[in-house]
Parts: structure tokens; sequence; C-alpha cells
């Protein structure tokens, strides 16, 4: 198992965010984690990434417990709505950020980036600056900096959530290829039902601070009680 979270608990005063939170990700695996806002996700997320501590529980990376590393020592990316970007350099270079920092070669980082490039769609965007780009544009830049340091998880906190409706689309369109170009391990974090039957090989539903991860999908719109059936029923009567 390559990233295990267990009884991951968490309040803020005295709000329980987080109950006993379980969840076990497979390499090469996306989890969808489905839930309102408010409803604990975030702060999983931001406990995996290192950015936040637990009040108990462990987080387990290939078997080595991480849970009090920092969160440049534990090869997990966390990425958020928005993308972030640094204002002062060019879609090239904030691509190669991360590998500037590890001090690789110049050639490596340039062939590097350049791949990472084609495969986001962005080569004739390498020289733009981030204000000169569309939102979906900053978002795959954003993705192409994650995945230039070869992260072993990637933590997707709404990555779409700011996107209109036909470049959302796209992007989960094209998140899925690369997905499987790069043998990705992520949590999708979503408030949106059928991006996360879309996304997800398999779904987790947070509510309320607890988090039930299903077996598949089947056995996730087969639960009655989380009432996803009526909700696909819904839009199934809209077609």
């Amino acid at each position: 198992m390559l990233l295990q979270a267990i009884d991951i608990k968490k309040d803020f005063g005295q709000e329980e965010v987080l109950r006993s939170a379980r969840l076990e990700l497979q390499a090469g695996e996306m989890l969808s984690i489905l839930g309102r806002s408010g409803s604990g996700k975030t702060t999983l997320l931001k406990i995996l990434a290192g950015l936040e501590s637990p009040d108990s529980g462990q987080v387990l990376l290939e078997g080595r417990d991480i849970t009090r590393l920092a969160p440049n020592e534990r090869n997990i990316v966390y990425l958020y709505q928005e993308p972030l970007l640094f204002p002062h350099l060019d879609v090239f270079e904030n691509v190669a950020f991360g590998l500037r920092l590890r001090r690789l070669p110049g050639e490596e980082v340039s062939d590097r980036v350049q791949r990472l490039l084609e495969s986001l769609e962005l080569p004739e965007q390498a020289d733009k600056m981030p204000h000169q780009l569309s939102g979906g544009q900053r978002q795959r830049v954003a993705f192409g900096r994650a995945l230039a340091v070869q992260p072993k998880v990637l933590l997707l906190d709404e990555p779409f959530g700011a996107l209109d409706t036909e470049t959302r689309a796209s992007m989960q369109e094209l998140l899925q290829h690369i997905a499987r170009k790069f043998d990705i391990t992520a949590l999708f974090v979503t408030h949106d039902l059928k991006e996360a039957i879309l996304m997800g090989s398999r779904i987790g539903l947070m509510q309320e601070g607890e988090l039930k991860v299903y077996e598949n999908k089947q056995a996730f719109i087969g639960d009655t009680t989380t009432g996803v059936q009526q909700e696909l029923d819904f839009w199934r009567g809209l077609g």
C-alpha cells in the first residue's frame, strides 16, 4: 500500500473536524473524496501533506510513518483550487522551479520540462507569463510544476472548481490522460458528484468528519443512505 491514513482525528477548538478518518491508496490509483463544504475533506488533505498536524492518528507512505515530517520531506504535493503560480516567472520556469531547487543539471531540467509542457498541451506557452494565460492554462502549469518533481502522491483540492463548465470538462479529460501516462497516484477532492464518479477509480464520502471509502463505484452508487441514486435518477430524468 502506497499511502495510508490511520484513525486521523482533528479538532479546531470545540469543533470535531475529523473523526478517526481512515483510507488506503494503492500506487497508480486516483481516489475521489466527495463531500460538502466544511465536511473535513480539505483538512484531511492538509494533514496528509503535512500542512496541518493531526490530534491523533498516523500517516504512512510506503509503510513509513511520516506523520510528523515537514511537508518538503514527504514527497507529496498539494494542489489548491487556485494555481498559485509565481507571477515573476514564465511558464517554463514555473514548471522548472522544483527542479532548480534540487540543483538538477540544466539539460535534465530542460528535457523534463519540455516533455511535460508537450503532455500538457503547453509548448507554445513556455515563454508566457502567468497573467497572459487562461484559467485552464494556469492550472495546467500548476500540474506541470507538481509533476516535474515526480511526487509519490498528488493531493488535488477542488482543482477545477474555479473553471467554467467547458474548461472544467477539458481539464478533467486532460488529467485522466496525464494520470495514465505518468502513472499518477492521487486523491481528488470535490463537492461535485458527477466529477467524483468520473475522476476516481474508487470513491470516498466525507460527511461531518467521517470518511467512508467504498470498494468500487458500484458500491458507492448502490448505497441508499447517501442519496446518490436519487441524484443520479434526477440527472437521468433531464436527459
